[in-house]
């Protein structure tokens, strides 16, 4: 009897050792399998734009980081090591084109993470040749003038998200790419997608309607030439003090060009860009006796900005409010 009990307590403990081990093995793997659910995808963008359609296509499921510290200019941004660690440890890596941020491509060619996801925006999105609506008296002498900025941007304008049919491929093109490495959120990112796209042709509609009512039809703009999709976009005339590429200067003539311009057409407002100094919109406008107003190309935001939450459909907003003005719309 005695040997028969021993044999009960023994197979007793044996049961409840193996009942406790399968437990707790079950409770390991669900709890890496709910860490693994939670997981947020990785994602590095260049520019502020795609880093705002990044948060607002992935929500809760994405830690989107932008490359660019606030309040630096974009155009003469060159990303340290830190930075090259940064895209290599990333899961998604988002960027404009080659034609924007031109280092990148050289980057790209030496990522050591192979499950890197490298996504162009600008892929399928038909470019505009840099400076097609900017024109001058003298055509041959300008290009000559330009040159130098061609060899940084392959002749075409990069400011792709300038208008609002091109920023919905590239928030789509962003939004395939969440879907591809993360598709058991598929359709919280097509539902995120849907509502940005409805919000974007909310703003296409606005802009249409606002700027088909103004006095004024030309933009006068005293930095890097950045609005020709948008002037395009709404038949406006788009004049800029400076080329694209970060090192251009305006040459005397393109400044007599300009004062000439805002002098003939009466025109009582010159833009300046946003985070760079306004030194030649000043100098237009002192020409001029002209007022000036900010029109922000979103390329970044300033420290203050972030902290205040700002989104890429605001900025778009407050463009179109100074447009109103400078332009004299109804």
């Amino acid at each position: 009897m005695e040997t028969n009990s021993k044999y009960l307590v023994i197979l007793s403990i044996v049961i409840l050792v193996l009942i406790g081990y399968f437990f707790l093995r079950n409770n390991h793997e669900n709890k890496v399998s709910m860490q693994k659910d939670s997981k947020k995808i990785t994602v590095i963008t260049t520019l502020f734009p795609l880093y705002d359609f990044a948060r607002a296509v992935g929500g809760g499921n994405v830690e989107v980081s932008l490359l660019l510290p606030p309040g630096v200019e974009p155009h003469s941004f060159e990303p340290k090591p830190a930075d090259v660690v940064k895209i290599n440890s990333a899961e998604i890596f988002i960027y404009t084109g080659k034609f924007m941020e031109v280092w990148a491509e050289d980057i790209i060619k030496g990522v050591i993470n192979k499950n890197l996801l490298v996504v162009d925006t600008s892929k399928g999105i038909t470019l505009m040749k840099e400076n097609e609506e900017h024109e001058h008296e003298n055509k041959d002498e300008h290009e000559e003038e330009s040159k130098h900025e061609h060899h940084h941007h392959g002749g075409v304008d990069p400011h792709v998200w300038l208008n609002f049919d091109n920023t919905k491929i590239m928030v789509k093109n962003i939004a395939d790419a969440l879907i591809y490495k993360d598709p058991s959120h598929k359709k919280e990112y097509e539902a995120n997608l849907e509502q940005y796209i409805s919000k974007l042709n909310q703003l296409d509609v606005e802009y249409k309607s606002t700027l088909s009512t103004c006095r004024h039809k030309e933009i006068v703009y005293g930095g890097h030439y950045a609005f020709g999709y948008l002037a395009k976009r709404y038949g406006l005339n788009y004049l800029a003090a400076e080329g694209v590429s970060a090192d251009s200067e305006p040459t005397t003539h393109d400044m007599i060009h300009l004062v000439n311009q805002v002098k003939e057409n009466n025109i009582k407002y010159i833009y300046y860009e946003e985070l760079t100094s306004p030194k030649i919109a000043e100098t237009i406008a002192k020409e001029t006796n002209a007022k000036m107003l900010l029109l922000n190309a979103a390329h970044n935001v300033t420290k203050k900005q972030v902290e205040n939450g700002v989104s890429y459909i605001e900025i778009m907003n407050d463009n179109l409010n100074n447009l109103k003005v400078g332009l004299e719309c109804e």
